[in-house]
């Protein structure tokens, strides 16, 4: 309040008290301006009614999304005055969190292009509809305004009338006392219903407004009676507003309660008169102190949330060291950067659902944590701008098998252009990664290149040729004679007569390719005679196997090859993991048991079978590797 408004309520009778708080309670002042500031942003409706309760929440908290639709749901169900602090909220967490995003996304771009004159664009939808909501609230609240000043404009001209009403009437004299006091409440009731005014003609209206009822009083000492049945009256008022702030001390909502005080405050102030002067100062000490007692039960309120606000910047402290250490980590696989990103959004997350931090290291912290994150992108981007010059010349050595690939589809010398092939697709495996955005084009083109030369091999190899035939028409009817011939029990001749049928066999050579099912008879039938023979299980499985390379081996067939290699090695971890297992659990029983147990021997004969088992199929490996 300004001096001259001071001065004047100390002249006003029963008026001064209410500036008796300053220097009694911090409360006084701020009070009384926070009450002049709503004057000029409330209508006397808002003031009046019970005010509807929007819960705070904690907007730092809350992802990007959940801000949006927070924002849209508040804009569109409640009224714009009651949302400002909440809309200015989330624009200001949003904001943040959208700055940081950006500024991760720029990171990255710059890491990813290195060319000079690129110029960083990012779509993002979400931003777009956030931008609408906050301008359409904007709109809203430039709306209101621009009514409300209307409506203090009017107002202002109402209470001018009725001061200009309230003076005439005393100038006049025509009237009783009586009549006077009847008029005079008419006019105090119509100025307390008359509504806000223009904030920069409050003090000047209400002073001009105290000055008349001040010459109004002035008469009204000549009729005690009257001014007694007042004053009286106006103590009644002011006591049931001492009991009713009494009853909000006990009030669970400290906030709640202290905006309903402060309307208190506003109905003694504006609406209602003043008192005796031998009530007046013991009225407003009690009024005063309860006011001291509400501000002391704030200053409660804002200390545990001070405290609370510290132990957040604890926290949030604690994961900006945890951001450094884990970006300061040296991390050399793609596989364990990935695993850095996920601790990371971890500790991002973590960090926003940390809450509020103490208003004057706001800045500071939030600095911290968005320097923290970026020197962590940084390192990040450095690893995969080394990796994206290692996928480039991937892609340089890919583009040259390409080209040699094509250069050899149209080739008819399948002797001589096959092996070189079969180079390229190895050494093709052997190459890494190239940047995904010609990974698929690049495959297509060798896929296609590869795909033209065997195809047309393949088809060639289909062709049956006289030769071909021939050795079919051999082998059939070698078949024949196979199946009259019977082994005569001597090991030795018997083993050597079933090679001399394989060397036959092979001198025979290849079949039509779509016939070669000819040399599954014939494994059949060698399976048959070594199954006679007295032979080890090792020597017999191996003649089988032995066979069965060369025949794939003769048949170019390299695929096959590859199949059965793979085969084996999954047979030789399955034969693995079974011993294993089979130790572990003697190593159990033998613990638990005494004395020989049956069991036990049976397992470790099985152990002993299944290693046996596990050499014949390394021997088989080695052999498809000698190949």
């Amino acid at each position: 309040m300004s001096e001259a408004t001071h001065d004047n309520l100390q002249n006003a009778d029963g008026q001064d008290q209410m500036e008796q708080l300053d220097g009694v309670t911090i409360i006084s002042q701020s009070v009384l301006e926070e009450i002049d500031n709503s004057n000029a942003e409330e209508s006397e409706d808002d003031s009046i009614k019970e005010k509807h309760e929007i819960p705070v929440l904690d907007y730092d908290a809350m992802s990007m999304e959940a801000l949006t639709d927070e924002l849209e749901k508040l804009v569109n169900n409640e009224k714009v005055m009651a949302i400002k602090d909440h809309v200015e909220g989330i624009r200001k967490a949003f904001s943040d969190k959208y700055h940081h995003f950006i500024d991760e996304k720029k990171e990255e771009f710059l890491a990813q292009n290195n060319e000079e004159g690129l110029d960083f664009e990012y779509h993002f939808p979400l931003k777009n509809k956030f931008d609408g909501i906050y301008n359409a609230y904007k709109a809203s609240k430039a709306k209101h305004f621009k009514q409300l000043q209307n409506n203090l404009e009017q107002n202002f001209a109402v209470r001018e009338n009725l001061i200009e009403e309230l003076k005439n009437l005393i100038d006049s004299g025509d009237s009783s006392i009586s009549d006077m006091f009847k008029k005079v409440n008419d006019i105090r009731e119509r100025w307390k219903n008359a509504g806000a005014i223009p904030r920069d003609k409050y003090n000047i209206l209400w002073n001009n407004y105290h000055f008349h009822m001040e010459r109004f009083y002035d008469i009204m000492h000549l009729d005690k009676e009257a001014r007694d049945l007042d004053l009286k009256n106006n103590l009644e008022q002011k006591q049931a507003i001492i009991s009713k702030a009494k009853e909000l001390l006990n009030e669970t909502d400290v906030m709640k309660a202290f905006r309903e005080l402060q309307l208190l405050h506003r109905v003694w102030k504006e609406e209602i008169g003043p008192v005796d002067r031998e009530h007046r100062e013991a009225i407003w000490n009690e009024f005063s102190e309860i006011t001291k007692q509400m501000h002391d039960k704030r200053e409660g309120l804002y200390a545990e949330a001070r405290a609370k606000e510290s132990d957040n910047l604890a926290v949030k402290n604690e994961i900006i060291s945890q951001i450094i250490a884990l970006g300061n980590e040296k991390i050399d696989s793609h596989s364990g950067w990935q695993a850095q990103i996920q601790k990371m959004e971890a500790l991002r997350e973590a960090f926003f659902k940390a809450g509020k931090v103490p208003a004057e290291v706001t800045e500071e912290t939030w600095a911290n944590f968005k320097n923290a994150v970026r020197a962590f992108n940084a390192n990040k981007n450095v690893f995969y701008k080394d990796i994206k010059h290692e996928q480039h010349e991937n892609l340089n050595k890919k583009l040259a098998l390409v080209e040699k690939a094509k250069s050899l589809q149209d080739s008819s010398d399948f002797a001589a252009t096959t092996p070189i092939m079969k180079k390229i697709q190895d050494d093709w495996k052997k190459i890494g990664h190239v940047p995904r955005k010609y990974s698929d084009s690049v495959w297509k083109d060798f896929k296609d290149a590869c795909n033209a030369y065997f195809d047309r091999m393949h088809e060639a190899r289909n062709a049956e040729t006289s030769e071909e035939v021939e050795a079919f028409e051999k082998k059939k009817a070698f078949l024949e004679e196979l199946k009259s011939f019977a082994l005569t029990g001597e090991h030795k001749a018997d083993l050597d007569a079933i090679k001399a049928h394989i060397a036959t066999w092979k001198t025979f050579g290849k079949v039509p390719f779509n016939r070669r099912h000819i040399e599954g008879k014939f494994n059949k039938i060698l399976d048959a005679l070594f199954e006679k023979l007295s032979m080890s299980k090792k020597d017999t499985e191996m003649m089988r196997f032995n066979n069965r390379l060369e025949q794939l081996a003769e048949g170019d067939d390299r695929r096959a090859l590859e199949q059965e290699q793979f085969f084996i090695r999954k047979k030789i971890d399955e034969v693995q993991s079974e011993i294993f297992q089979l130790e572990n659990n003697i190593q159990f029983i033998s613990s638990s048991s005494k004395g020989e147990n049956p069991f036990i021997k049976e397992v470790q004969k099985n152990i002993e079978r299944h290693k046996d088992d596990l050499k014949l199929w390394k021997e088989k490996l080695q052999q498809i590797k000698n190949m």
